[in-house]
């Protein structure tokens, strides 16, 4: 099946467009954060401005016996310049106003005590001019003339206050725009010529490779870098050779078993052909060939059985296990049926597994297993004739923390150490001759495809094997 062509993504999208939209909203973010105490403090200033032209009216007021001798012309000019309605000064009990004439005076009043210089309250006080101001009188409250004894009261209109808040904050925004965008575009290109370039050449790497790993010149490149993504360049560059070098070789071995699997079956048939011709001639009389016949016909069976278990090899699965809930003790004693040692002349055979025992695996993989230890074993003793007294073979049961262990082992001559050097490589590890040494190395496999190892142990006398696999039992 053609793998599946994946588009890259452009200059300015995927982790591109990640990183600016990131980078523009942490920045917006922290801009929001510092405008609050900003325009907090915009608003305390212009607001102290207003009432320090109040502190400075009401020095007049309290340069004078009474209020009302005062210059009209003068007070209208001391409240123009703050911006006011009305200016109230308050002293010892008494209350002094001055005030236009003929300017109506909102009904809603919000107060602005400029005797707290609390941040959150200031702070909610910007707030609540920007939102709900407009249409309202401030009122200015402050000590006058520094004297805790006097109080200074400023009425104006609040909308020349929210005009100017809503003229600085555009301006902040405008600004923090411009920082976030020209920061944004500086750290991009720092991030984009150190990070997003080397990951889109990795990723245009991966998907190109992955569309033909078999072609060489798409093996990535290192360009020496000294960081991470030079380690991430170095080892991708070394995986994909291995992946090369494994494809063209699994291709060279898938060739090169095809055709030993023709030849394999035209000679197992061969085989087969002179089988039958070796039984006729077993039949004839001349005493030559009555003892020559034997030997003809063990060859014979040797070869075919060393051809069929080539083409069983060749036909081996990687199906992984199934495992179900098997008891432990049957399975041993239907493999030691299945190994031709129930009922043996010869060779005792004895099942130490408790009977209490349930192990979660594949059934048929384990039994595989199991019978081609025991057959291995029942072969050498069985070989080794009346050399071994009491020829036995046995399968324990032992707990190891985490593990388990199953033990089969026999009394018999052991193995050669030529087997012992290559005992589970196949065509390599028979103990016996005409052996291919395939039983073993699927046995392996199909125990690490458990979880678990198989693994000789030496003795001084017979063959000791042990399967290692994780602690998954439970008692019955």
């Amino acid at each position: 099946m053609a793998a599946e062509t994946r588009a890259m993504p452009g200059p300015f999208s995927g982790l591109s467009v990640k990183l600016i939209a990131t980078i523009i909203s942490v920045i917006l973010a922290v801009a929001v954060v510092v405008y609050l105490p900003l325009v907090a403090n915009f608003r305390a200033n212009w607001l102290a401005d207003r009432l320090r032209v109040g502190v400075v009216a009401a020095r007049v007021i309290d340069a004078v016996p009474d209020v009302m001798d005062l210059p009209k012309m003068l007070t209208d000019r001391l409240l123009n310049s703050a911006g006011a309605t009305a200016i109230v000064y308050r002293r010892d009990g008494k209350s002094q106003l001055i005030e236009l004439d003929g300017v109506p005076m909102p009904r809603v009043a919000v107060t602005a005590d400029m005797r707290q210089a609390d941040l959150l309250a200031s702070i909610r006080g910007a707030l609540d001019t920007l939102v709900m101001g407009g249409d309202r009188t401030v009122r200015i409250v402050g000590d006058g003339d520094g004297k805790t004894d006097s109080l200074v009261e400023v009425l104006m209109s609040e909308a020349p206050l929210r005009a100017e808040m809503l003229v600085y904050s555009r301006n902040i925004l405008l600004l923090s725009l411009i920082v976030a965008m020209i920061t944004a575009v500086v750290i991009y290109g720092l991030l984009n010529s150190m990070l997003i370039r080397p990951i889109r050449r990795l990723t245009a790497n991966l998907v190109a490779y992955r569309q033909a790993p078999e072609n060489a010149s798409l093996i990535m490149k290192p360009t020496g870098r000294n960081d991470e993504i030079g380690i991430v360049e170095k080892e991708l560059a070394a995986m994909e050779t291995d992946i090369f070098s494994m494809l063209r070789q699994r291709r060279h071995l898938a060739d090169l078993g095809l055709a030993v699997a023709k030849i394999n079956h035209d000679l197992r048939n061969t085989l087969t052909s002179a089988q039958l011709l070796s039984d006729q001639v077993a039949n004839l009389a001349d005493p030559k060939v009555q003892r020559l016949a034997p030997r003809l016909v063990h060859t014979l069976d040797k070869a075919i059985g060393f051809a069929q278990s080539v083409l069983d090899y060749g036909r081996e699965s990687a199906t992984p296990p199934r495992p179900v809930p098997v008891d432990l003790h049957a399975l041993i004693d239907e493999a030691i049926f299945d190994a031709g040692l129930v009922a043996h002349p010869e060779i005792g055979v004895s099942n130490r597994v408790p009977d209490a025992i349930t192990l979660k695996v594949d059934p048929d993989q384990l039994a595989r297993v199991f019978v081609n230890l025991l057959k291995n074993a029942r072969e050498a003793l069985e070989s080794a004739g009346a050399k071994i007294t009491e020829p036995a073979v046995s399968v324990e049961f032992a707990e190891a923390g985490d593990f388990i262990k199953i033990i089969v082992s026999d009394n018999g001559p052991g193995l050669p150490p030529r087997a012992r050097d290559n005992l589970f490589v196949a065509f390599e590890g028979s103990a016996r001759a005409g052996g291919t040494g395939l039983g073993l190395a699927i046995a392996r496999e199909l125990i690490e495809a458990h979880g678990g190892m198989l693994s000789y142990v030496p003795q001084p006398i017979g063959t000791r094997f042990e399967i290692t696999l994780p602690r998954i039992v439970r008692t019955i």
